[in-house]
């Protein structure tokens, strides 16, 4: 297990910033927690499985949403690690258009994947007259993150414009946020509102985006711009809750006229703003748990017993297993879910916390005892179907090159 350690460290180059991997991957459970334990799935007494929240019947659950919901910071890494990625592949020769392509195919082939599979699972629940409430809820499940990869995908082919504009394209997406909202004020649910405000979605995570390629260019080099930005975000967005109608709730809660999400609110933007600062500000701790090496590692210590590793080296060593398969994961992990949550229907009976109205505090204590096992399931769905990523990474038919020392 050491030696194994120490060659995922001595083999990261140099030049990676350890901090961005880690903030990826605690976005990345963070979403994979929230959708698992919020996102409730009840048999009801006709037979039909139905969405529901436990936000909606407990709202002293809500705080939850500002920890599980860390999607700006997503959005950051991914505006800060494409503007990097666009200029090294620039300095080398690769055109915008080599660089987009092998960009997005990251995505095509896990996306491709469960989209594949699903159809499978489609025609045998339609071929088993599976009610068709049952087949919305699954459906939607498993198919509502993909627009996180759709926007991604919007934005990354539009970092060259982001990259060169920087801050202005945040300050540009946030006033149309504003606007929107504005507008959503004054003039109620009218067609047009609502149309205008289906563009919140690419505007509202331009900004953390562009602030990510802005930061890459040496923006935010000093403490106080993180600092201002957490507490002003922080700040505006309990304004907006308390004064100004919008939820407290930063994920969707059923039943509820507003969400914050969908499409993005300024409530959600100036929360956004918050978590880019806090994620700034983390980014030295995050280097020092992780960024350290023995003073000497050669093939023949990490061969034999010589050299044990550091509590940072072994974290390190889980960040990077967790990256390799983070696109995997995060479109799989509803899948796993509702594994356990179908399958588990032969027992005869609902089960509490999987099956049953998430109505009582209790529920959200026996969920928290599912998520084990929903991880037993997810970590089979990801070496199942890793390779896929995998394949997208480093391309069909090609050796993997070896990493440029900038984040990927």
């Amino acid at each position: 297990m050491h030696a194994a350690v120490l060659r995922i460290d001595a083999a990261t180059p140099d030049g990676r910033d350890r901090a961005l991997d880690v903030l990826r991957v605690l976005a990345v459970t963070g979403v994979v927690l929230g959708h698992w334990l919020v996102s409730a799935v009840v048999l009801r007494a006709d037979g039909h499985l139905l969405g529901d929240s436990p936000l909606a019947h407990v709202p002293e659950l809500t705080p939850l949403s500002w920890v599980l919901q860390p999607l700006a910071v997503f959005f950051l890494v991914g505006g800060r690690v494409a503007a990097q990625g666009y200029d090294s592949a620039r300095a080398r020769g690769v055109g915008y258009g080599a660089w987009l392509r092998q960009r997005l195919r990251r995505l095509a082939g896990p996306v491709g994947a469960l989209l594949g599979m699903w159809l499978l699972v489609l025609a045998g629940l339609v071929g088993a007259d599976t009610a068709h409430e049952t087949i919305h809820t699954l459906l939607n499940l498993v198919l509502s993150p993909l627009w996180f990869l759709l926007v991604f995908a919007l934005l990354t082919a539009l970092t060259p414009l982001v990259r060169r504009a920087g801050v202005m394209a945040a300050v540009l997406g946030g006033g149309y946020v504003a606007a929107t909202d504005g507008a959503r004020m004054v003039f109620g649910d009218a067609g047009w509102v609502d149309a205008a405000r289906q563009g919140n979605v690419l505007a509202g995570w331009l900004i953390p985006f562009a602030l990510g390629a802005a930061w890459a260019a040496g923006g935010f080099a000093r403490r106080r711009y993180a600092v201002v930005l957490l507490a002003a975000g922080a700040v505006s967005t309990a304004g907006l809750i308390l004064w100004c109608g919008y939820p407290a709730s930063m994920v969707g809660v059923p039943g509820s006229q507003i969400s914050n999400l969908n499409p993005v609110t300024l409530a959600a933007v100036t929360f956004g703003l918050a978590q880019c600062g806090a994620a700034m500000l983390l980014c030295g701790p995050l280097r020092r748990l992780v960024g350290g090496r023995p003073p000497a590692v050669s093939s023949h210590a990490l061969s034999g017993k010589e050299l044990k590793a550091r509590p940072g080296q072994f974290a390190w060593a889980g960040v990077t297993v967790i990256n390799l398969s983070a696109i995997t994961i995060f479109l799989w992990h509803q899948t796993a879910m509702l594994t356990v949550t179908v399958t588990s229907l032969g027992t005869g009976r609902p089960l509490f916390g999987l099956h049953t109205n998430p109505d009582h505090p209790l529920w959200a204590l026996a969920r928290i005892g599912w998520v084990p096992v929903f991880a037993i399931v997810l970590v089979v769905l990801c070496i199942a179907f890793r390779e896929a990523e995998n394949t997208s990474r480093t391309g069909r038919g090609r050796t993997a090159r070896k990493p440029s020392g900038r984040p990927v």
